[in-house]
């Protein structure tokens, strides 16, 4: 444990910092504007404010915008009931939070978050009224999950200011925060980035602008090969049984089903003109979805759950059981038993040969990054290290030989990663 616990701490001091930030000042950060009040923007708030900022929260719908200012008051009045928040510092909190709808007040700002609806053309919008309005200097950042920071940058006249900030939810719990730099983001916006990471006690990753980042990329690579295991003969529940007990505290599918399976949905579907027909493409969440299944909010995705919107544990659901059969069965697919290891082997492979593909095309700076989003972020086991220390600890010829099976096993489409890559150690530059 000590091994793995030392690993971890020098590879978040590591993923904090940057060489080439030597000698750059970041700049002053004291006044910040978050635009939109949904739960993610008011999470982000939320963290501000405990950070000492001032805060003002923009959002277009008054109703949404008194949602929003309601759901933050009702979380410190919540801390300070539960005896974790003294009752002046709660209304200290409230007393730099500033619930608008008027865009002017951006001109105040230091720092802009954008956290509105995960479109492209939506975010582009913004930007452009931001680049109208905000001060010259001011750090202009986006929420995205996905999107192109270039593309959002393109619609101000100051790409060197805009950077992606990606919070995960709730932004007020959650330590993870990914930094993403686009092509033109400056050194001092880095550098601003990263220091308000340390004021908000989060872990910041810095990555390239690349789709899904880090986190989102080698996460989807591991629920995708867990849709594979689906088609070839596992249930959700097996899969998830075997990924809890290697430690992660939800499998795949109780995640999906708590996040929404529709917000993948709508994802796949916005990809679906670029897709390769002849790569292995697994179609059962997107079926699920067609019959109003989208998980806990509906009350069944890939469980079936007490009532909409319940926090129990879902219980397995026949007609999923007889989704799933049937799917196998129409692509020609005779089903098998996959035991808990396969499981759990194919899912963090997966994991490993994503972090390869990322590492070569420079999204992600060093290795030891991919561990600190996947452990920080993503729920990865902390006592298994991060799937690049789980690989590492395989030694070379077993992951050559793991990763080529993958590709065997995953079919049409899979690209294989160099296992080179995650080998590399920063000191060395030679493999482990």
């Amino acid at each position: 444990m000590d091994k793995v616990e030392n690993y971890l701490a020098a590879a978040e001091r590591e993923a904090a910092t940057l060489p080439e930030l030597d000698g750059i000042a970041p700049g002053q950060v004291r006044h910040i504007a978050v635009i939109g009040a949904g739960t993610m923007g008011s999470g982000i708030a939320i963290a501000c404010l405990e950070a000492g900022s001032a805060v003002t929260l923009l959002e277009q719908d008054a109703g949404a915008l008194q949602r929003g200012a309601a759901r933050i008051g009702e979380h410190f009045a919540r801390r300070v009931a539960g005896g974790k928040l003294d009752a002046q510092r709660a209304a200290d909190c409230a007393s730099r939070l500033r619930a608008t709808t008027e865009w002017s007040c951006l001109c105040e700002a230091d720092l802009v978050i954008e956290a509105v609806f995960e479109d492209l053309g939506v975010k582009r919008e913004v930007f452009a009224r931001i680049d109208q309005l905000a001060r010259s200097g001011a750090l202009l950042a986006t929420n995205t999950s996905y999107l192109d920071i270039d593309a959002i940058a393109a619609a101000t006249s100051r790409p060197q200011d805009v950077i992606g900030l990606h919070f995960f939810s709730p932004a007020n719990v959650m330590r993870l925060l990914e930094v993403v730099r686009g092509r033109a983001t400056s050194r001092e916006a880095l550098a601003t980035s990263l220091e308000l990471a340390k004021r908000l006690r989060k872990q910041p990753v810095v990555t390239g602008n690349a789709f899904g980042f880090v986190g989102n990329r080698v996460f989807s690579a591991y629920r995708r090969q867990c849709e594979f295991m689906l088609e070839e003969g596992a249930l959700p529940e097996q899969v998830d049984a075997a990924l809890e007990a290697f430690g992660f505290a939800m499998g795949p599918f109780a995640v999906a089903d708590l996040s929404g399976l529709d917000i993948a949905w709508r994802m796949r579907q916005s990809q679906a003109a670029t897709r390769d027909p002849a790569h292995r493409y697994v179609r059962i969440p997107d079926l699920l979805c067609e019959v109003g299944r989208l998980g806990r909010k509906t009350g069944a995705g890939y469980y079936r759950y007490p009532e909409a919107g319940s926090k129990s544990r879902g219980t397995p659901d026949a007609q999923v059981q007889e989704l799933i059969e049937a799917e196998s069965a129409r692509k020609g697919i005779s089903r098998r038993t996959l035991d808990p290891d396969e499981i759990q082997r194919r899912a963090v492979l997966a994991m490993v040969n994503e972090a390869c593909l990322l590492l070569a095309e420079g999204v992600a700076a060093r290795p030891s990054d991919v561990d600190v989003a996947l452990v920080n972020g993503y729920g990865f086991p902390r006592h298994r290290g991060g799937p690049v220390f789980w690989a590492r600890e395989r030694g070379a010829d077993a992951l050559a030989t793991d990763l080529r099976w993958l590709a065997q096993v995953s079919g049409p489409g899979f690209r294989p990663g160099d296992p080179a890559r995650v080998l590399l150690t920063p000191a060395s530059k030679e493999p482990a």
